[in-house]
């Protein structure tokens, strides 16, 4: 009768730490919105969504900045960045260009999801996986010392380009699922498939900012008098394992773990929505509410995706041969339940 009591006692307790934890991040993220104040946009147009071209249903191996972008070494280090949840440091390649290199569990997660993404039609940053190199002139390293060696090696980082001349807006500039200009469109409801195809559970948005925004927008010149605001998640390394709501339910780049949970992606139609199996930090907002109609003309774009595409784009994300032919299969059959719900 005590061990009862010790357990319902610690349940509770979670549940009030966990209760007490959620509004204390729910008040300090709108005290930082506030604070920042409104954004500071100049773009004439604003978009979620470009019609893919044929490149990206062929060479998901080389993803948004296709092969000749992959960077160049020799790399040289410019700093190493304390945020974010892993190690990460800035480099400059031979040809000039500036990336974020980010060393961890996440890595292989966000090089396949952008590919898919940009494959889809959605905006994401040119990133691709470098399985080995080395940095010259690296300053002495806090979090990325175990990532680089005392010579500059390294090996799987990701890299992802940041050009200068695009401006990006994070954090408590960045927007929300159920505050941006597509809510009640077909663009952003397929978005939200895409995050569930890519089981990815970390949805966080600008409500989130206290722990951590996964979306931006990067504002960009289109030509000389033009500006565009590209709406895009930033961040996908909740994916390509188990989605869930807790700790214990969820993983990444786990192929058991996704294989498991396709035969429960769709579940069913119920009043003219797609009812989808997915749980995450936004489960509302991502899986309720997509509507039949937007379901197939997401199934359109996404039956167009041959296999052999997604295993090239997964062996370009450092995805074993098993791997990449277990992924791609589950993948078939995530979209083939929603061809058949679109259907009704």
């Amino acid at each position: 009768m005590i061990v009862v009591w010790w357990l319902v006692i610690a349940v509770a307790g979670a549940f009030a730490v966990a209760t007490i934890l959620k509004l204390y991040w729910k008040g300090a993220g709108l005290y930082r919105i506030r604070r920042a104040g409104p954004r500071r946009l100049t773009a004439e147009r604003h978009r979620l969504w470009r019609d893919p071209d044929r490149r990206g249903l062929v060479d998901l191996a080389g993803g948004p900045g296709g092969a000749e972008g992959r960077p160049q070494p020799p790399f040289t280090f410019l700093e190493e960045h304390d945020g974010g949840t892993q190690p990460c440091c800035s480099v400059r390649d031979a040809r000039g260009r500036r990336w974020r290199v980010k060393w961890g569990h996440e890595v292989r997660c966000e090089t396949f999801a952008v590919r898919l993404a940009w494959a889809l039609g959605y905006y994401a940053e040119v990133t691709h996986l470098v399985e080995s190199g080395t940095i010259e002139d690296a300053a002495p390293l806090r979090r990325a010392r175990d990532c680089v060696d005392e010579t500059g090696r390294f090996t799987d980082g990701r890299f992802e380009l940041d050009d200068p001349a695009v401006r990006k807006l994070f954090e408590e500039h960045s927007w929300a699922w159920n505050d941006n200009p597509f809510v009640g469109t077909r663009e952003l409801d397929g978005l939200k498939i895409t995050v569930m195809l890519l089981s990815n559970w970390d949805a966080k948005d600008r409500r989130d900012v206290a722990r951590g925004s996964n979306t931006a927008i990067f504002e960009e010149q289109v030509s000389k008098w033009r500006r565009e605001a590209r709406y895009l998640v930033s961040d996908w390394g909740g994916s390509m394992g188990r989605w869930g709501g807790t700790v214990m339910t969820r993983g990444r780049w786990d192929v058991d773990g996704f294989e498991a949970q396709s035969a429960d992606f769709v579940r069913g139609v119920s009043n003219g929505c797609v009812v989808f199996g997915y749980s995450g930090q936004r489960t509302a907002d991502i899986a309720h509410g997509i509507t039949v109609e937007h379901a197939r003309w997401f199934h359109r774009l996404a039956d167009r995706i041959e296999e052999a595409a997604i295993v090239s784009g997964l062996l370009a994300s450092g995805a074993t041969a098993d791997e990449a032919a277990r992924f791609a299969r589950a993948f078939r059959i995530r979209i083939d339940q929603l061809g058949l719900a679109a259907r009704r």
